[in-house]
């Protein structure tokens, strides 16, 4: 299993008490499979991703990802894990102004330490997968439309070959067309790449490429109600 949350919670301090943003909350999540979950601002959804990507400790609970307890590590070996294993598409794709397309690719992989002219050809292999061709992958953020943008935050993701892909609201800043294109890229990602994906969103409508559907309320996580 890819991913494994068991029994989260996961509090924070709300004046003279303590607010619980997740109650309990177990998922698991196997290679090439893509999970969306759903629900009302609030609901912990944002939480969820957070402890999913090492980035917050849960109060109890534990947190798998490629089969190593990440709740059991030290802030070094977190970083570790979430550097090799995790790769995290925001909802908002903070690319480098001055860096073109293949360039903003190029400096994660500079921060690894990989060799420029293997790092160059993964890049430009990863923009085509996700459909920037064309001379695209030379076009600095300005340059590319807010779809191509969340392409490029895609690729970037993909860079390490990860083995969890958690994927923030990818659809928030587009119009239903270029939405569907994006989860739809997503989900042939997931398989391609046998990633474990989970994808937080607030939009319904672009649930159809996704294997399983859950929904947060008040931070439990559930099966959603027949419509």
């Amino acid at each position: 299993m890819n991913l494994a949350l068991h029994d989260i919670v996961l509090t924070y301090p709300d004046g003279d008490r303590r607010l619980t943003a997740l109650d309990r909350v177990s998922l698991e999540v196997g290679a090439g499979e893509f999970v969306a979950v759903v629900g009302p601002s609030g609901s912990g959804k944002s939480s969820l991703l957070a402890v999913a990507a090492t980035l917050q400790t849960p109060d109890s609970g534990r947190v798998l990802i490629a089969g190593q307890d990440a709740t059991a590590m030290d802030g070094r070996q977190r970083t570790a894990l979430r550097r090799d294993r995790i790769g995290i598409v925001f909802q908002q794709s903070n690319l480098i102004a001055s860096l073109t397309a293949v360039e903003q690719l190029q400096a994660v992989a500079h921060l690894r330490g990989g060799r420029p002219r293997a790092v160059a050809a993964r890049a430009e292999e990863l923009l085509a997968s996700v459909g920037l061709t064309d001379g695209k992958q030379h076009r600095r953020p300005h340059q590319l439309s807010g779809g191509e943008r969340q392409r490029v935050n895609i690729a970037r993701a993909l860079f390490a070959e990860p083995s969890v892909l958690l994927v923030d609201e990818p659809t928030s800043a587009l119009d239903h067309e270029r939405g569907e294109q994006i989860v739809s890229l997503l989900s042939g990602i997931t398989r391609e790449h046998g990633t474990a994906t989970v994808m937080v969103t607030h939009d319904k409508a672009q649930l159809g490429a996704a294997d399983r559907v859950l929904e947060m309320v008040d931070g439990r996580l559930a099966q959603p109600a027949a419509a």
